[in-house]
Formats: structure tokens, C-alpha cells, sequence
């Protein structure tokens, strides 16, 4: 099983680090990484743009993007739904694993 170590410093410089377990079927471990990186920068700056949002309304934005693509994939709908749930389910398996360290105050002097 392929792992994807992933490191995420959150916005209040919380440190967070992973240790992914990449679906036997990932075309490329390297693109989910950028991927990952381009989500979490991205959501990041909207929320910093649209300013007081639920960690719900997030999980819940996430949950149907994550729909729509899975929607997106052209082949049978009962494969492309268990591979939905499989990959999530991994990654939630990950959260039981991960490790956070404050690393200082984050901002502008």
C-alpha cells in the first residue's frame, strides 16, 4: 500500500502532518499531491476572502464537489460511487495517525 506523506500548516500556523494511503489505483502520487496542495491554498484564500465560515459549510462544499466529479466520470455510476466512498474512507482512516505541532505565530510584524 503507497502512502502520500503530506504536511499541512493551517492559516493559525498549525502544523499537521499525514500520512495518506493512496488508493491502489492512483494514477500518480506526485499529481495528488499537487492537487491536494492547490484545494487547501485555494480554500485557504476564499475563506480568508469571504471572512466568518462554518467548518460544516466547508466539509459540505467539499462533499458535493467531490459528487459532482464523481458524477463527472464516465463509466458505471455503482463503481464510480464505491470509489468515491473508498478514497474518503482512506483518508479519514489517515486522521487517526496525524500529527499537530503549533509552529509559531503566523502573520505580519
Amino acid at each position: 500500500m503507497e502512502l502520500l506523506p503530506y504536511r499541512y500548516t493551517t492559516p493559525s500556523g498549525e502544523a499537521v502532518s499525514f500520512e495518506f494511503r493512496l488508493h491502489p489505483e492512483t494514477g500518480s502520487a506526485v499529481r495528488v499531491q499537487q492537487l491536494l496542495d492547490r484545494l487547501t491554498e485555494t480554500l485557504d484564500h476564499e475563506i480568508g476572502i469571504l471572512g466568518d465560515t462554518c467548518n460544516g459549510d466547508v466539509l459540505q462544499a467539499l462533499a458535493m464537489a467531490l459528487a459532482v466529479r464523481t458524477e463527472m466520470i464516465p463509466a458505471d455510476p455503482d463503481m464510480t460511487r464505491g470509489l468515491a466512498r473508498d478514497v474518503v474512507e482512506r483518508a479519514l482512516r489517515s486522521l487517526a495517525e496525524a500529527e499537530h505541532r503549533q509552529t509559531g505565530p503566523v502573520g505580519h510584524a
